[in-house]
C-alpha cells in the first residue's frame, strides 16, 4: 500500500487489509444517482461501483482510506463510543457492520442507525471485513488527538 493511498490511516496499521462493502436499496420514488451520490459523500476514496440495478446499489473497496471520512466524522461529531458499541454488537467473526442514515449522507453527514427504520428510505449498510477487525474498530473509534 502506498503512503498516499493510506492518508489518515494510522501508519502502524498500514499493514491491515480491509474489505468494505456498501449497499443501499433504491426506492421506486428515488433517483439511483442520488443514492449513489449519498454513498460517495461518506465513502469518498477508492470505492468502486460493484453492482447497480434499479433497486440496489452496491459498492466496495479494499483500501483502508475508504474509511477516512467515516473515521473523521465519528471523531468530529463525538459519536465514537456509540459507533464502537454498534460495531462490536454487530461483530461476527472477521466482519462487522453498521447502518447509516441515507438522508444525512446526502449532505455528507454520518448519522448512525440502531435499526433500519431510523432511515425512512432505508439505510446505507456498511460491512467491514478484516482478519484484524478489532484493530480496524479500534482505529475507527480511537480517542487520539487530531
Amino acid at each position: 500500500m502506498s503512503r498516499s493511498s493510506t492518508a489518515g490511516w494510522n501508519k502502524t496499521r498500514a499493514d491491515i487489509k480491509v474489505n468494505v462493502t456498501l449497499e443501499a436499496t433504491v426506492a421506486p420514488s428515488e433517483d439511483p444517482k442520488k443514492v449513489l451520490d449519498a454513498i460517495r459523500s461518506i465513502f469518498v476514496e477508492n470505492v468502486a461501483l460493484a453492482d447497480q440495478s434499479t433497486r440496489m446499489i452496491k459498492m466496495s473497496s479494499e483500501e483502508p482510506s475508504s474509511l477516512n471520512v467515516l473515521r473523521e466524522q465519528l471523531r468530529d461529531r463525538h459519536i465514537r463510543s456509540a459507533a464502537r458499541r454498534l460495531l462490536l454488537l454487530e461483530l461476527k467473526g472477521d466482519s462487522t457492520s453498521v447502518m447509516l442514515n441515507r438522508q444525512a449522507a446526502t449532505v455528507g453527514v454520518v448519522a448512525l442507525c440502531g435499526s433500519a427504520d431510523q432511515s425512512p428510505l432505508g439505510p446505507i449498510y456498511a460491512t467491514i471485513r478484516s482478519k484484524q477487525i478489532e484493530a480496524v474498530i479500534d482505529w475507527l473509534t480511537a480517542y487520539e488527538e487530531g
